[in-house]
């Protein structure tokens, strides 16, 4: 009898142990470190290709679970600041927002403590605070408004903090117009890859 009991203890004490992942009703918040990645071509200007590079900034997002499986996700950061090159000199340089907006499936159920998921929404960029380094010439580049997907995983610490790992795609394309000593429409694909680690909490 006592050996039941304490078997019954145990199993008790795992059971109430067990961290539950999202489930229908939650708010979803993650907050980490999120490098764009640009998978960049451009129109040629000056006889060579604008290259746009890397930047990392701290990323966050906000979800909300309609379902224990299907939930819509906002992603924000701190500005990101990328130096434009030409034929790999530094020439000017941009900073943008990039909110995006999304559907997601997670697998899995709310009991389980691995939870991967996929998404699809939309991208809009927003550039500002263009520089360009030749004397008398002015930059300015076009918003952006483009498709985006992303996968990830979330892995349950608790019932409510978890840590995060996931990818995110963006069709990001722009007209650079340069205006001064050069004038010149460049149209520029940035399509970047987001990498981004997270640790997240969900109430």
């Amino acid at each position: 009898m006592k050996k039941a009991i304490c078997t019954l203890a145990v199993l008790t004490a795992l059971t109430s142990a067990q961290a539950f992942a999202h489930k229908e009703g939650d708010f979803i918040i993650r907050a980490g470190l999120a490098s764009v990645v640009p998978n960049d071509d451009s129109d040629e200007t000056l006889g060579a290709k604008l290259e746009v590079d890397s930047n990392t900034q701290l990323g966050l997002t906000f979800g909300y679970m309609f379902t224990d499986n299907i939930s819509f996700e906002v992603l924000a950061a701190t500005p990101f600041s990328h130096d434009i090159s030409l034929q790999g000199v530094d020439i000017a340089e941009t900073k943008h927002l990039p909110p995006t907006f999304m559907v997601q499936y997670y697998f899995g159920t709310a009991e389980s403590d691995f939870r991967p998921y996929v998404g699809a929404g939309i991208n809009y960029t927003i550039f500002f605070d263009e520089k360009i380094d030749v004397a008398g010439t002015s930059l300015s580049l076009d918003d952006s408004l483009g498709l985006a997907a992303n996968i990830g995983l979330d892995y349950m610490i608790n019932d409510d903090w978890f840590v995060n790992g996931s990818i995110w795609y963006a069709d990001i394309g722009t007209t650079a117009k340069i205006r001064g000593g050069i004038d010149a429409d460049v149209d520029v694909d940035i399509d970047p890859w987001v990498f981004m680690i997270s640790g997240g909490y969900k109430f």
